[in-house]
């Protein structure tokens, strides 16, 4: 990649860091009013923040997505979507594309100005990870209750954001929830890290792939049973998937 190449990228990554910031400023503000209006109506104003900078990011740093699969999403009932984890894209993409849901997060993001107010307004499970089987109670507990109410519960399961092309080992979380919960995983992967690598400034203009699989059944399965099916599912599905740069 050539320095002016990169200097172009560059500038188009600040135009878009300042559309995201403008637009996370305005609806932090907002958010803390959201709590007084009924959850469906606050969800929506809400994730229309995710839109809002899905679409900015295609304009300003040409990034663009396409989605596999879209007939595998239940249309009964909540269920644990369970992803890997490459990038930031993600975190904002998929509020708009799949059914209302909400995250398993650390706490400490809820105390983050403006973002912070925001998340609370989608009822996270956040949990102190330095809990140990206290943290794993609470997602248990609060998720299932989540579920209960018809929200869908996004986890990801390598518990950080890894590197394009690099393997995390998975954690039990979200398969223990599904499990007890008695709800379906669906199973989802994508290269978004191709196009937004972790803790990179500038974007790669191209097309995101998201595939979407058929949702796999939790009943009488074990939590580690279900995950090895989840994970290995994932693992597959991405390795085959090829980022289409512009």
């Amino acid at each position: 990649m050539g320095i002016v190449t990169k200097l172009w990228l560059g500038v188009r990554a600040t135009l878009f860091w300042l559309g995201f910031a403008s637009s996370t400023l305005f609806y932090g503000l907002l958010s803390p009013l959201l709590n007084f209006i009924p959850y469906p109506t606050a969800y929506r104003i809400l994730v229309s923040w995710c839109s809002f900078n899905v679409w900015w990011l295609k304009i300003t740093c040409g990034v663009n997505y396409r989605i596999e699969g879209l007939e595998n999403i239940p249309t009964q009932g909540a269920a644990v979507l369970m992803a890997n984890h490459q990038s930031t894209w993600e975190t904002l993409a998929f509020a708009p594309i799949f059914p209302a849901g909400t995250w398993v997060l650390k706490r400490e993001l809820l105390k983050v100005p403006f973002f912070g107010w925001g998340l609370r307004v989608i009822k996270p499970v956040a949990i102190d990870r330095s809990a140990g089987q206290n943290a794993v109670d609470q997602v248990k507990e609060q998720g299932k209750a989540r579920l209960d109410a018809g929200i869908w519960m996004f986890v990801f399961p390598e518990g950080t954001r890894v590197k394009f092309g690099a393997k995390a080992r998975y954690k039990l979380g979200g398969a223990i929830l599904a499990t007890h919960a008695n709800v379906p995983v669906l199973p989802v992967a994508h290269n978004a890290g191709a196009s937004w690598p972790r803790h990179s400034y500038i974007k790669i203009p191209g097309t995101i792939t998201v595939k979407v699989g058929k949702p796999i059944a939790s009943t009488g399965k074990s939590a580690e049973a279900l995950m090895q099916e989840v994970e290995q599912w994932i693992e597959a599905e991405k390795g085959k998937l090829v980022f289409q740069p512009a």
